[in-house]
């Protein structure tokens, strides 16, 4: 089959992949970076109820969901922008995480979860040891005549 290429085909559905819409509202927005010994991942839930928000991890999967339910269901609306619903969103953890020390906290509208970088993963130092019990001096001679 052939089709014809149109490079602004979909162009159209960008905003609604962006912003969401009332019936498939957009993935949580989500900022991510390490601090120290520890990985830390803001997500933007404003307008959630506390006791709608589920953080789970199985194998080595962040799962953040969270509901948005609006209270004025049988009222008229002049503009309705803000998505309503449940939303979700995935991260997956690398091996270097200790997916069993992970914690969350809300406030303000964004959950901050924090996983700690695993100890097998911690940078460490190597003390270097030698199997010679005489050191010998190494001799270094210049190239430039």
């Amino acid at each position: 089959m052939l089709m014809r290429f149109d490079p602004f085909r979909g162009l159209d559905r960008l905003p609604e992949q962006e912003w969401g819409t009332s019936s498939r509202p957009a993935a949580m927005a989500m900022d991510a970076y390490r601090q120290g010994d520890q990985f830390v991942v803001h997500f933007d839930v404003p307008g959630v109820d506390r006791s709608s928000i589920e953080v789970t991890v199985e194998r080595n999967v962040l799962t953040v969901s969270a509901a948005r339910h609006c209270d004025a269901q049988d009222q008229k609306f002049i503009a309705a922008e803000r998505p309503q619903g449940s939303f979700s969103r995935q991260v997956f953890l690398g091996d270097t995480l200790d997916a069993d020390h992970v914690k969350a906290d809300y406030d303000r509208g964004v959950l901050t979860v924090t996983i700690p970088v695993a100890e097998q993963a911690k940078a460490r130092k190597i003390e270097i040891t030698s199997s010679d019990r005489h050191t010998d001096a190494i001799e270094a001679h210049s190239s430039a005549a």
